[in-house]
């Protein structure tokens, strides 16, 4: 890797106690023979169980480790942001603390981005997950793929390698809330997807539930498409013409057939009003949405606050937020 000399791993962890010892001792194992310095960056996202105890003591015996505890529950994505802050290597590797995507696996991405890359997802090519969670994972990967222009076959992987600029970019965007594979399109069009092994959560269960999910959808429909309105817009005008035509089909069929034919289709009048109703609920959702969003950006509040961190940041150049 003549390009990569130093490489940091951001991994989030919220309740990770039972899988951390573990993951630990992957990262010791299987970056043995990377052929180049690496850091980990552990942000510990509000976790309730003793996963910042072991990341706290794995802080101070490792030098290669930095444990960062965030004052409460923030989500993944602003979990990763507080790592972003800390990266001053050539590149950065986010990673799940679930041990479902080895990190043997990361030294292919990286190969992969020493090609000439910015930006190196994982696909995960044999999911040991639920029918249910596959189904609805490969569905929300083609509806956003089509909303954001950018085809990736699987957003939710958490395995990916970013040129050191790339974060940059990132974290200088300011974005309240942002769904990083997304975002990082915004700053280059240069990225690869490789697949990657993918095992069965070894302990604990996924915080990632199907309220979850559409909210992240949501989320990233709102920040980075205007997709929803278009289609909404389209929606409105065909529901239009086809409430002109109505109205002038039961015209016709009045003044034909007489008034008493106009009370057999008053089920059907129900009907067609249910449908509207619903349309315009539906609009009201997602100009909710936008204006959402537009009100959490220009509040300007922190997408987190640091509660402690233990390692040695400042000896490693690292930013604050």
């Amino acid at each position: 890797m003549s390009g990569i000399r130093k490489v940091d791993l951001v991994i989030p962890v919220f309740n990770e106690e039972a899988n951390l010892p573990h993951l630990l001792e992957r990262l010791r194992q299987d970056l043995r023979d990377l052929g180049l310095a690496w850091r980990v960056i552990f942000v510990d996202d509000g976790s309730r169980d003793r996963s910042w105890e072991i990341l706290e003591e794995a802080a101070r015996s490792d030098e290669r480790i930095l444990a960062v505890r965030l004052g409460r529950n923030y989500g993944q994505h602003a979990a990763i942001f507080a790592g972003f802050a800390r990266c001053d290597a050539d590149a950065v590797v986010t990673l799940d603390a679930d041990l479902q995507n080895p990190p043997s696996e990361i030294p292919r991405l990286l190969e992969t981005l020493d090609k000439g890359y910015d930006v190196v997802g994982g696909w995960r090519q044999q999911r040991q997950d639920s029918l249910l969670r596959r189904l609805a994972s490969r569905a929300m990967n083609r509806l956003i793929s089509a909303a954001t222009g950018v085809p990736l076959r699987d957003y939710g992987c958490m395995l990916r390698a970013y040129r050191m600029d790339v974060v940059e970019m990132m974290r200088e965007s300011g974005e309240v809330s942002s769904f990083i594979p997304a975002l990082a399109h915004c700053f280059t069009d240069r990225m690869a997807e490789v697949a990657v092994a993918h095992a069965e959560r070894a302990a604990g269960r996924s915080r990632y539930s199907l309220g979850r999910l559409v909210t992240l959808l949501f989320d990233l429909l709102t920040g980075f498409s205007m997709f929803p309105l278009r289609v909404l817009s389209s929606f409105g005008l065909a529901l239009a013409a086809l409430g002109g035509g109505f109205g002038v089909f039961l015209a016709a069929m009045r003044l034909a057939l007489g008034s008493g034919w106009a009370a057999e289709g008053v089920f059907t009048l129900f009907a067609v009003l249910f449908l509207f109703i619903g349309a315009q609920f539906l609009a009201l959702g997602l100009l909710g949405e936008y204006i959402g969003r537009i009100y959490n950006e220009v509040r300007r509040r922190p997408q987190y606050v640091v509660r402690t961190e233990v390692g040695q940041p400042q000896e490693a150049g690292l930013r604050r937020p």
